[in-house]
């Protein structure tokens, strides 16, 4: 039987501001849910406050609420849309399910007559409460690891002393493993234990027999209402038990698990989805196994909704979980829907992999000074790459190189640990970098037992570390001209990019490049087709590797390459890579708009990126998408392979731009803005030089490339003092200095992190007032400001991390004339084609100038959905040529102020400063709307504006 066809009309919770824990994965899900309800012609209305996201775009969903997400706007919604039949709750990750619980305690629901679909209260509740969920595991017969439950102190005690350490403690009803803890030694549980209570909504904890170097593994589960379960995707965990899914690096399929133990373990998996409550749609199932020849398996946990997990299989087997689970949700039947991938095949089957999967976390511990780097039960990831090869080795390889933390890969390039104890120490307290460690201490020599002792990773992922390194070490016993063409191949096989190989042969990459062209050894691209090859597959979602020649009877050699390409004009769209402070889903956002603006404008479309987790890697995003590194040598090949008119990078963030030279360099145009005016902008010596020939004000300035030159301008400058690099996102870097002591310290720092950077040294404003500008520019100098925001903090403050409110408040018309004025000088001097963002500082009503970012900028989408424009649609047509800026109808709307309210993760960090400074530290956002200034909400973040100034 198909849809319901009492449900017309269905409500959706998104997931609010992007924390650690809960990122742009359910932004993923929720958009394809939207999409997947209207297909069949449901009325769609969606609550979230994130405006950075697809999900919130007026073109998502029939009705779209930026809204707080609280019990106060569901009533809101309910009252204005009594049409509304259902909400589906399974698509916005906990924030969606714990505000689904809570309306449905105060029977808001029932209030309204709303349906509950996708999910079962009493499934949450059971897979929630540890207490409920041990006893129904036991009754079905699945085993646990010694667990009980403590909502006092005391009890928490009791527990202790009856399991003995080390222990686990986990919070009920929280994210990303917020509150949880492994405890070594009793002096710690006191804290770790009051800790997880306060945290825990409920004030309950989890307390289990910890089952370190037990192996890790989770199943994806989707269950329509005639009881048809399928497994899409099996992901182990590298990592063993211990550190946090989220914060483990993860492969599929399922590696190092023997076929017995795997089946038994689907059953046990659907045993437990069967028994936990009766719903249709996703499920995500969580085991450890013994890490011995007898694998026992023990039950961790399930969650009955979509999960991060959930939207790395959808893009690790090409099977939209998400999009499927929403149909069964509505009463379809598997067998009832098409396979999204085929087109000619059902949707009731188990995706088959011919590839190999790899998922790195991206940390950035580096905005957290002081914070504990160490991984455990509590994710402290903000972003995560994936990386697909032909084997395990080459998909690693290719996930280390989309991580974008100055590193080509594992090893061969210079940037490994050498000392014997550093090495031992983040091998036993498991660190960010472990992964590249793991190489270094097999390069040290030191034996595999001992690495795995230590780390009780499974000796088959040590023994493929061991084996890249020693072709690493015969690789390095030639030259660029006695290196053979077989050993190239294996290399390039096993993901070895042309710089790493450059630094074994001791040559330039450029010439590893054209050795590769002398001996025919090109990268091939083969599709992600969910059946491996059984079937035609009609998505066009390509990936990168190598293979050996094939010889035909007639004497013919070739290799197969599945990426056909057509005679369409096309464009490239470069993709952000993973999310991290200072670049996250607003970039995606822009991405996808690009796409679907070239899209519009005839263009064959070419989506290049490599993070799960987002919109623009979904396979019906563009025409094309080819989930790969960001990395030069794997677009180059790209672009050779589909020649395309252009390569548009100012949507893709400091990413895309940092490529902006390269392309330039290999005769690749830019659509857009130039590379030398990018250049122009990022340099902070010749902008500021620019400035002073159109007669701009700014901060008084100085280069400086060593401590000796920097203290030589601050006689010139006077303290405080701004230091900032050129070429950075989020103000990686910056500090308010106020002595020559902090000066000195702060950059020597910067150059040893930074090498070869240009520094500005400016004064700085102090209590000055903050402001930016967005603004689109077409080729003939046409200017439009799309939005000035004026911050609530002062100057000194991110401006990722201020309140901003649009429009400005309080600048009066002199000061908003020489913003507007500036702008416009500004843009035309860059030659700006397409989008720009200014910075200003406002001092006795002079208008300085901080910084010109011709690019997409972090605001750009916050101004888009507050004015309800699509300004990357616009200016996505003015790079391509198509528009100018005067062809647009031009038509804000915006009653009352929208403010832009920055959210931050310090609750994973609790030790570290949470001042705020020239560095940016939010890891999200949401939007408030305010009729006026009188308004509370404004009151109270005016009167707290200095608050947290630091330097």
């Amino acid at each position: 039987m198909p849809k319901n066809p009492k449900l017309k009309s269905i409500l959706i919770i998104g997931s609010g501001p992007i924390v650690i824990g809960q990122a742009c994965e359910f932004d993923y899900s929720g958009s394809q849910s939207l999409r997947s309800l209207r297909e069949d012609g449901i009325e769609t209305i969606l609550i979230n406050s994130n405006p950075a996201t697809i999900m919130t775009d007026p073109s998502m969903a029939d009705h779209v609420y930026l809204l707080p997400l609280n019990t106060k706007s569901i009533i809101k919604i309910l009252k204005e849309h009594p049409q509304i039949d259902a909400v589906l709750p399974t698509m916005g990750g906990q924030t969606a399910l714990n505000l689904c619980i809570e309306a449905d305690e105060k029977g808001i629901w029932k209030d309204f007559g709303v349906e509950l679909i996708g999910v079962d209260i009493n499934a949450i509740n059971i897979t929630e409460d540890r207490e409920q969920f041990r006893e129904l595991m036991g009754k079905i017969g699945v085993g646990m690891a010694p667990q009980a439950t403590a909502n006092s102190f005391l009890k928490g005690k009791e527990i202790a002393q009856e399991f003995g350490f080390p222990l686990c403690i986990r919070a009920s009803y929280t994210l990303g493993g917020a509150g949880a803890a492994i405890v070594y030694e009793e002096e710690d549980f006191d804290k770790q234990l009051r800790r997880g209570l306060e945290i825990s909504p409920i004030h309950e904890v989890m307390i289990d027999k910890a089952m370190m170097g037990w192996k890790e593994y989770e199943l994806e589960l989707l269950r329509d209402r005639n009881d048809n379960v399928v497994i899409i995707c099996s992901i182990e965990n590298m990592d063993p038990m211990g550190i946090h899914t989220g914060d483990s690096i993860t492969v599929a399929p399922a590696m190092t698990l023997s076929d017995r133990t795997y089946q038994k373990m689907r059953d046990m998996a659907i045993k437990m989805m069967r028994s936990i409550g009766d719903f249709e749609g996703g499920c995500n199932v969580q085991f450890a196994v013994s890490p011995d020849e007898k694998e026992d398996i023990i039950a961790i946990e399930i969650n009955p909704r979509v999960s991060r997990s959930s939207a790395l299989a959808s893009k690790a087997t090409g099977y939209p979980i998400a999009k499927i689970a929403t149909k069964l949700a509505i009463g379809y039947t598997l067998d009832e829907l098409d396979n999204q991938i085929t087109k000619s095949t059902s949707a009731l089957f188990e995706p088959t992999l011919d590839y190999v999967i790899v998922k790195i976390p991206r940390w950035n511990f580096d905005k957290f000074e002081g914070s504990d780097r160490t991984l455990g039960l509590q994710m402290k990831a903000v972003g995560e790459v994936m990386g697909i090869g032909r084997s395990f080795q080459e998909a690693l390889h290719k996930a280390t190189q989309s991580l974008e933390i100055k590193r080509n890969g594992l090893g061969a390039d210079g940037k490994g640990y050498t000392d014997y104890n550093t090495v031992i120490d983040k091998l036993t307290n498991a660190s960010w970098d472990r992964v590249f460690v793991i190489y270094d201490a097999i390069a040290m020599g030191i034996p595999l037992s001992q690495i795995y002792d230590i780390t009780k990773i499974d000796m088959w992922y040590l023994k493929q570390y061991e084996e890249l390194f020693q072709l690493e070490k015969e690789i390095s016993n030639y030259t660029i001209d006695t290196l053979d063409k077989e050993l190239l191949l294996e290399a390039k096989q096993k993901g070895y990019g042309d710089r790493q190989i450059a630094h074994m042969l001791g040559c330039l990459e450029s010439q590893v490049y054209n050795k590769r062209d002398e001996f025919n050894i090109q990268r091939v691209f083969k599709l992600v087709d969910t059946c491996a090859a059984e079937f035609t597959a009609k998505t066009p979602y390509y990936y990168s590797t190598f293979e050996n020649m094939v010889e035909t009877p007639s004497g013919e050699k070739y290799v197969h390459n599945e990426s056909v390409v057509t005679d369409r004009k096309k464009v490239v769209v470069l993709g952000s890579g993973p999310n991290r402070i200072g670049q996250g889903i607003e970039f995606d956002y822009c991405c996808v708009h690009g796409v679907l603006a070239a899209a519009e404008c005839g263009y064959e479309t070419i989506m290049i990126n490599c993070n799960p987790e987002t919109v623009s890697t979904d396979f019906d995003t563009a025409d094309k998408l080819y989930f790969e590194p960001v990395f030069w040598e794997h677009i180059y090949d790209i672009i050779r392979h589909e020649n395309p008119e252009g390569v548009i990078v100012q949507l893709g963030g400091q990413t895309a731009l940092k490529l902006a030279e390269k392309l330039t360099k290999y005769g690749i145009k830019i659509i857009g803005t130039s590379f030398e005016s990018l250049d122009l902008a990022e340099d902070r010596g010749s902008f500021s030089r620019l400035l002073k020939e159109n007669n701009i004000p700014y901060p008084e300035f100085g280069v400086a490339e060593n401590a000796d030159e920097a203290l030589q301008l601050a006689d010139e400058l006077n303290f405080p003092i701004l230091v900032r690099p050129s070429y950075v996102l989020g103000g990686q870097g910056m500090k308010i200095v106020i002595n020559k002591e902090e000066l000195v310290e702060h950059v020597v720092d910067l150059i040893r992190k930074i090498p070869n950077n240009k520094l500005l040294l400016d004064h700085y404003l102090d209590g000055a007032i903050e402001a930016e500008a967005d603004a689109i520019c077409d080729a003939d100098g046409n200017v439009y400001i799309i939005g000035i925001m004026e911050h609530i903090e002062p100057c000194g403050v991110h401006s990722g991390d201020s309140n901003a409110t649009l429009p400005a408040f309080n600048l009066g018309d002199l000061v908003m004339q020489q913003i507007i004025d500036h702008t416009h000088t500004i843009a035309r001097a860059l030659n700006t084609v397409g989008l720009i963002n200014i910075q200003f500082a406002i001092k006795d009503d002079i208008v300085y100038i901080i910084e010109a970012n011709p690019r997409a900028s972090r605001t750009v989408p916050f101004i888009a959905k507050a004015y309800k424009e699509p300004y990357v649609n616009y200016a996505t047509k003015v790079m391509l040529g198509e528009k100018k800026v005067t062809d647009f109808d031009f038509n804000p709307q915006l009653e009352g102020y929208a403010i832009k309210q920055p959210v931050f993760s310090f609750n994973k960090f609790p030790n570290v400063d949470k001042r705020l400074g020239p560095e940016m530290k939010s890891t999200g956002e949401s939007i408030l709307f305010i009729d006026s200034l009188k308004d509370d909400e404004f009151y109270d973040l005016y009167s707290r504006r200095k608050m947290y100034l630091s330097k």
